[in-house]
């Protein structure tokens, strides 16, 4: 049986790599198998696995629930944070370059992490979010801190039109002095999207600019949909 550490380094990176610098995202798809699927989903009722849960509309985040992990985070996640991270991480660091901006990131997630724990982020962002009828997340960025990776990755978990209707994935971006333009996704149970988390950058006649990106989760007239979502850096003590 394959590993998600092989499945990751099998995925053709170069291509992954040019979706993300010309739109700030890349589907992989099927890169986790239905048995880690549904073991994620049914693992979401073990209240020994997180430190939080959220009902997103006492916040008026949206209307439906997401549980973070505690450490240690299942294998499988950590697996994944420490096998994806150092392929995104040149990205973003010629990001960073283009835009003119000096920050600089490190080459493995062990680094990242103690980068973030230096500066009092110590709690795993690693989470599981759940949609039933009516669901929907509002418009965010997931920063945490002021160490933030700026991009991060959503595992599905539930097949659309099979467990649930409606619920697409849904991108915004903002040109500057321009309106916002909407990018609307639905990937299948077992694919990974891998997106920006607040920014990306653009090349115009004069060179680089930020265009800044939100993301969501659309109404589901029907149904459950759950998603993990894995994001690379800690949030503040």
């Amino acid at each position: 049986m394959t590993t998600i550490q092989e499945s990751i380094q099998n995925v053709n990176w170069q291509a992954v790599t040019e979706n993300i610098n010309d739109n700030g995202y890349a589907i992989i798809p099927g890169l986790v198998g239905d048995e880690d699927c549904s073991s994620l989903k049914n693992s979401y009722d073990d209240n020994t696995l997180y430190r939080k849960t959220v009902v997103m509309e006492r916040y008026r985040y949206g209307l439906g629930e997401y549980r973070y992990f505690t450490y240690p985070l299942p294998l499988l996640i950590q697996q994944i944070r420490e096998s994806v991270y150092p392929k995104l991480a040149p990205i973003a660091n010629n990001w960073m370059q283009v835009l003119n901006n000096q920050t600089t990131f490190p080459g493995t997630f062990a680094e990242l992490q103690e980068l973030c724990h230096a500066n009092n982020q110590t709690k795993p962002t690693a989470l599981i979010l759940k949609y039933g009828k009516g669901g929907f997340n509002t418009l965010h960025q997931d920063l945490y801190g002021d160490v933030y990776f700026p991009m991060q990755l959503v595992m599905f978990l539930s097949e659309p039109d099979e467990d649930y209707t409606g619920g697409e994935f849904v991108l915004t971006e903002q040109v500057p002095r321009a309106q916002s333009k909407a990018i609307v996704l639905r990937p299948r149970k077992g694919d990974v999207l891998i997106f920006t988390t607040n920014f990306r950058p653009v090349k115009g006649t004069k060179g680089y600019y930020r265009v800044n990106m939100k993301h969501g989760v659309s109404q589901l007239p029907s149904g459950e949909r759950y998603t993990l979502g894995v994001i690379f850096h800690d949030a503040l003590s």
